[in-house]
């Protein structure tokens, strides 16, 4: 989706068929996270589930904001019935902490900080819309930021959706977050627009018999900007 850089706000209605698709997937979400918080594992699922504007290929994201070894996890997922199919350790950027990401299959994915967060970084979530348990089961829904820089504000009938180009802080306290993230989040969009999707600094899968930490601990010892961006811990 292209960022959308005239102002523009637009009610969109949904369906019976989007009400269902919504519901399919807060349920596959659900279970996911319910496997997690039953055994004190606290997580959020964050975009468009959480907005409520969710199209056929949108993906399931269960975030742990505050992981404990990620063999924990694992066992959580794996005892509940919730098979992994692939794990992957990512780091964006340089300056963005390594990450853990879980798939389960091939649209639901959980992923965890392998360090300390920047706010920056953790305010993302709020910036594109997070949801705990609690508000899953009473089938809230939340506004967020799309990946066209359209604020989706949740109607009863479906959403009222704005460009935030201009209207930055605004947005900022609409969500709850700095202007620093906002703006972070604006630049990194447009620039994806200008000049198309750039790979991510490090991505390495892992084997079977690997842990998430061990193989960052061998990364950093290989890579100084990995150490770098760990001591900021």
């Amino acid at each position: 989706m292209k960022p959308i850089r005239r102002l523009e706000v637009r009610e969109v209605r949904y369906d019976e068929a989007h009400w269902g698709l919504l519901r399919s997937l807060r349920l596959r979400a659900l279970a996911v996270m319910e496997a997690l918080e039953a055994r004190g594992i606290r997580c959020i699922v964050h975009g468009s589930i959480a907005r409520g504007d969710v199209r056929p290929s949108s993906d399931i994201d269960i975030f742990v904001p505050n992981p404990p070894p990620s063999a924990l996890i694992e066992t959580a997922l794996e005892l509940s019935g919730l098979p992994i199919m692939r794990r992957v350790l990512i780091q964006a950027t340089p300056h963005y902490v390594p990450k853990g990401y879980i798939e389960l299959d091939r649209r639901t994915c959980v992923s965890f900080p392998l360090a300390k967060m920047r706010p920056i970084e953790r305010e993302f979530y709020k910036f594109g819309g997070e949801l705990d348990l609690r508000g899953l089961k009473e089938g809230i829904r939340v506004p967020g930021v799309d990946k066209r820089l359209m604020l989706i504000e949740p109607r009863d009938w479906g959403h009222v959706e704005s460009s935030i180009i201009g209207r930055e802080n605004e947005v900022a306290r609409l969500l709850g977050i700095s202007i620093e993230t906002v703006m972070d989040r604006v630049k990194a969009l447009l620039r994806r627009d200008e000049v198309g999707r750039t790979g991510v600094f490090l991505k390495r899968e892992l084997g079977p018999d690997e842990s998430f930490e061990a193989v960052l601990s061998d990364l950093a010892a290989e890579n100084p900007v990995v150490r770098r961006r760990l001591r900021w811990t």
